[in-house]
């Protein structure tokens, strides 16, 4: 007996029906009951893939167009052309699974159409698994949840719905992906040997080394990404795209949204600018074969540079990549083509920095550098005037450079990365600090997650949007202090190859000390980077002009004026 087979199976001597005849009438029942509108063509083409699709599918779409809803109703289809299917539901956390069982539960509650379907008095309900009313007794109920680390085997399904179980927290390195990849093979110890039995995975990738590139030649794979694929990206692709992403390539709709009704263009840029190149490529656009482009999202080019005021500084700075703005006499440590640019110019609004902060990641006595970065916040913008690297850790010379440039620059605050010797660093520059009349907050933070993620996160919206601003002197002297390393060595400790060349997988730079201390730099001043310099110099303005006229009005010369009432155009006032 064949899937489709098996689902038809209880309709034998009754009437047809429709919503049995075709998922995407009952999907579209499902969703008037929820006081959605109406499914979308990608839903529909997502649930066209669920009903008649092999029996081993994997489904990737872009976060936010609705597949665990659609697989939900799926759910509920299976068991109303067939009560005495046996569903499991995997997921990366048991709650998550557990709540896709709850929803399903809910919906048998509310449609009238499903009502058969609740379960009698005897039989199971709870939010983690459920019998439906028509079923036979049975050691498995009709659907039921599980976490991908718990225990799967001890219940057997006829489908297996793998939702979401590849996220951020399990897929970072690659053994924790391996250790992922040997869990979902016990999916075939649970799957019922019969020929209606199916795995279906839903998935964004977390990485470009996702699982689901890794499933067996045996599993089809259909993607519907964000938009439809340029040139240079449909390659990626392969024999995978949709179906109907594909027919959109082919009438030349590149970079067109797939699911206009659910996210437009307007959209779907703001979240570009949210999740950056790289990470829209990934859960947006389902591209997990980026190039050097997205994979290496820091850009030389997105920086403003400009001298660092030590006082006040612009609102606004503009950026513009031409070539009369390209910095030729800087040394370049950043890819292929890669160009620094000053800046276009600046609003006339000047005032003082907000916040003066330096970043310090401590070195132990290894080849390590203590890398280090000072910052000013204005508005939404970051101005850098010192940052690089210091060979040492805990020695005293190491600790007097890193007081004199806090003094320098009058640091209000310190914040060190305290992973490495459990806060020691924080207490030896205390005494240093007070000493040379230094009064600065020395705040400490601690890391657990990957790195190069966590770098990436902080640092590529900011540069991306050109909000750091970094003096020239930073970049003569960032490669004036590596000229003391051997070749192999030198380029690597340079911050400016080490952004540039970091990506998102484990281990991606040789060092990292100067690229890491920025990145906790720029990550202190994320909470008050939801300013936008324009509107704030805009409002500057706006204040600035009625103190100016509040002055007129005080002026000694209004004396000789009276208040007077005046009709224009038919209205009255006072002047």
């Amino acid at each position: 007996m064949t899937y489709k087979e098996a689902l038809k199976s209880s309709t034998a001597g009754v009437e047809a029906d429709p919503l049995r005849a075709d998922f995407r009438k009952f999907m579209w029942l499902v969703w008037k009951y929820i006081n959605l509108p109406n499914p979308t063509a990608a839903q529909y083409d997502i649930a066209r893939f669920l009903q008649t699709g092999p029996n081993k599918i994997c489904i990737e779409a872009f976060r936010g167009i609705g597949k665990s809803f659609v697989t939900s109703a799926f759910v509920l289809w299976v068991l109303y052309c067939n009560p005495q299917m046996k569903i499991m539901v995997v997921s990366a956390s048991k709650n998550r699974a557990d709540n896709f069982v709850t929803f399903t539960m809910q919906l048998i509650q509310l449609i009238p159409e499903l009502h058969h379907l609740k379960p009698k008095p005897n039989q199971r309900s709870s939010r983690v698994e459920f019998d439906v009313g028509p079923a036979e007794p049975d050691q498995t109920p009709s659907v039921f949840a599980k976490g991908i680390d718990s225990q799967l085997t001890g219940g057997r399904a006829d489908i297996i719905v793998s939702d979401d179980v590849e996220v951020w927290n399990n897929s970072q390195t690659v053994a924790a992906r391996d250790m992922l990849i040997e869990k979902t093979r016990e999916y075939s110890a649970i799957l019922k040997p019969l020929a209606h039995a199916r795995i279906i995975y839903l998935g964004t990738p977390q990485t470009e080394d996702s699982i689901y590139n890794k499933l067996a030649e045996t599993f089809t794979k259909r993607i519907w990404p964000s938009q439809v694929p340029t040139k240079e990206e449909r390659p990626g692709y392969g024999d995978d795209l949709a179906p109907m992403v594909e027919a959109m390539y082919e009438q030349g709709l590149y970079g067109q949204p797939v699911d206009p009704e659910r996210f437009d263009l307007d959209e779907l840029i703001d979240r570009r600018s949210e999740y950056g190149a790289a990470g829209y490529q990934l859960q947006f656009m389902l591209n997990t074969k980026l190039s050097d482009e997205e994979k290496y999202p820091l850009k030389l080019k997105n920086l403003v540079v400009m001298p660092v005021p030590p006082q006040k500084a612009p609102y606004d700075v503009h950026w513009l990549p031409n070539p009369d703005r390209h910095l030729k006499d800087l040394p370049l440590y950043g890819m292929a083509g890669d160009k620094y640019y000053a800046a276009a110019g600046h609003s006339a609004q000047w005032e003082n920095y907000q916040h003066r902060v330096m970043a310090i990641d401590p070195s132990g006595r290894g080849k390590d550098e203590t890398g280090y970065a000072v910052g000013f916040m204005l508005a939404s913008n970051i101005w850098v005037p010192q940052a690089g690297g210091l060979q040492g850790g805990y020695d005293p010379e190491t600790l007097d450079e890193l007081v004199r440039i806090a003094k320098v620059h009058k640091v209000q605050t310190i914040v060190i990365e305290s992973n490495f010797g459990d806060g020691m660093f924080g207490k030896l520059l205390e005494p240093v600090l007070l000493r040379a009349g230094v009064y600065a907050e020395i705040v400490e933070v601690r890391s657990n997650t990957m790195k190069e993620m966590r770098i990436l996160d902080i640092l590529e919206p900011v540069i991306s949007q050109h909000r750091l601003i970094v003096d020239p002197s930073v970049i003569e002297d960032d490669h004036n202090t590596i000229q003391v390393y051997e070749g192999l060595v030198r380029s690597h400790k340079s911050l400016f190859h080490q952004m540039t060349h970091i990506c998102r997988m484990k281990d991606a730079l040789r060092h990292d000390d100067r690229v890491d201390a920025l990145a906790m730099l720029v990550g202190h001043f994320v909470e008050l980077m939801n300013q936008d310099a324009r509107k704030t110099a805009s409002t500057v303005h706006e204040e600035a002009m009625r103190a100016e006229i509040a002055k007129l009005h005080l002026s000694p010369l209004n004396k000789h004026f009276g208040t007077h009432r005046v009709t224009w155009g038919g209205k009255s006032g006072l002047i």
